[in-house]
């Protein structure tokens, strides 16, 4: 946690409201997004027990299992959950654009929308990921077959949940997540994991304070836990009435009980649902960020391309990922945990405002400039503008260092100088002008006198690592691998 962070935690704590963390919503929400509350059988790692589904929130649609530990109504579960997500999903890749891209650039398809599956917490995302892998492998023949919309479900969640991964994807969201990343409460960060308690914080009922109604909103008889696991006085209830149900013949007393069961889950589920709604609803009311929608472009452009995979090749991803495999995805997510981390500093001065702190950035007032300096050190002469900015605090930064102002972040600049009081500090302009040094400047290219601008190293642009190919694998990471063939083996898989 960042030291304005911490402030914000104390300065809610102190007046009992939640605290602004971002000036803009740093994540894109879709018009129809997909919000899944999922329950699961306590004390059993992925047996599904119920869960609310769909895109209208008037109108959720209720999957309940009357038997978790029975292998055929759990995967009739997931059949009739593919039934619902699965449409949506061809829904977002039934329009398609062009665009021109590579070099030399050609046009090629991208979808124009993706999937976007809302969740309660960060725990639903584990459960999906546990749900993906027991399914993506079944077999659709043979003993114990399922239907293909199982496996088809398995690899799209085994997809979705490793999209979540990274920093900045908006395929598969948590809420309490999305509300934790925009506001600060006065509580733990694992009572924030309580979604009724989050947004009792942030958005309280008229003349309460966030703190008094959270600690109304920690009641599971009133907000049931938002999903996967239940409530554990529900579990003995819960006990009981598939005990009776079991026990019960087949006839019109056994679907008597089965509505039961079916009304106790909808009415565990139901209370989360209209909240992650209600979250939705505070997070659209931010204006987006200014990088948001190429994030979300990147996410189409990945959809398009799993999607295509499926159609042409249709393998599941592999039990495990092999050492090239691996290290390549290591490699994206430190590459995207960089790019969004300067993408949000440059969308919000909340988020710069961190930086400043830990000397990653600085702001100053331009008090004198030198447009038309060329740099005739080298054989081709190059206009290199220079800029003094005074600064209210001393600047860590050090000459050498190259920063860029997002304020004008085609630019780039290097720190030719600074003071001995650190707060006097000259940077030369190095590209992003546009113009070689025969034409002139258009007018506003270098800052004038008397602006505030902010300059860092951070860079959103970010370049990912270059890798070997497969076949150049050494012998110490395995060599070449193997590509990946499903077999029996891996249908037989337990579901744990």
């Amino acid at each position: 946690m960042s030291t304005l962070s911490s402030l914000a935690v104390l300065h809610a704590s102190r007046t009992g409201h939640a605290e602004p963390l971002t000036t803009v919503r740093h994540q894109h929400l879709d018009e129809r997004p997909f919000v899944l509350v999922p329950l699961t059988l306590a004390g059993e790692a992925c047996a599904p027990l119920a869960a609310l589904a769909g895109t209208d929130s008037g109108h959720p649609v209720l999957l309940t299992v009357h038997q978790p530990r029975d292998r055929d109504d759990r995967f009739t579960f997931c059949d009739q959950l593919a039934g619902l997500l699965l449409p949506y999903i061809d829904a977002c890749g039934a329009e398609t654009e062009t665009y021109l891209a590579g070099r030399p650039q050609e046009e090629r398809i991208r979808a124009t929308r993706a999937p976007q599956i809302l969740v309660p917490n960060t725990g639903a995302i584990a459960y999906l990921r546990l749900l993906g892998r027991s399914t993506r492998l079944r077999a659709t023949e043979g003993p114990h077959a399922v239907s293909p919309s199982v496996p088809a479900l398995g690899k799209w969640l085994t997809w979705a949940t490793d999209s979540a991964e990274f920093p900045g994807a908006g395929v598969l969201l948590a809420t309490t997540r999305m509300l934790t990343a925009h506001w600060a409460t006065g509580q733990s960060p694992t009572e924030d994991a309580n979604l009724a308690s989050l947004l009792s914080w942030i958005d309280p009922p008229p003349g309460r304070t966030g703190a008094d109604a959270a600690r109304e909103a920690q009641d599971p008889a009133a907000y049931p836990p938002a999903g996967p696991a239940t409530d554990p006085v529900f579990d003995q209830q819960l006990y009981e009435l598939m005990a009776r149900h079991d026990a019960t013949a087949p006839g019109p007393a056994r679907e008597a009980s089965a509505r039961r069961l079916d009304a106790e889950l909808r009415g565990q589920l139901l209370p989360t649902w209209q909240l992650m709604w209600r979250g939705v609803e505070l997070l659209r009311a931010l204006p987006e960020g200014g990088h948001v929608a190429a994030r979300w472009q990147l996410d189409r452009l990945l959809f398009t391309s799993y999607a295509a995979y499926l159609d042409e090749d249709g393998r599941p991803q592999a039990r495990r990922d092999h050492a090239v495999g691996t290290a390549r995805r290591l490699a994206r997510l430190e590459e995207a945990t960089a790019r969004y981390d300067a993408e949000r500093a440059y969308d919000d001065p909340l988020v710069m405002a961190e930086y400043e702190l830990t000397g990653e950035a600085f702001t100053g007032t331009v008090v004198a400039r030198a447009p038309d300096r060329l740099d005739t050190t080298r054989k081709t002469p190059k206009r290199r503008p220079t800029l003094t900015l005074r600064a209210e605090e001393p600047v860590r930064l050090a000459v050498g260092d190259a920063v860029r102002c997002p304020a004008r972040p085609t630019q780039k600049a290097e720190i030719t100088s600074v003071d001995a009081d650190r707060r006097l500090v000259e940077l030369a302009i190095t590209g992003g002008l546009g113009r070689g040094y025969k034409k002139p400047l258009p007018q506003g290219a270098v800052p004038d006198l008397g602006e505030e601008l902010t300059y860092t190293v951070l860079d959103p642009s970010g370049m990912l690592t270059p890798l070997p190919a497969e076949e150049d694998t050494p012998w110490t990471h395995g060599g070449p691998p193997i590509p990946y063939e499903p077999d029996d083996k891996d249908a037989e898989e337990l579901w744990e």
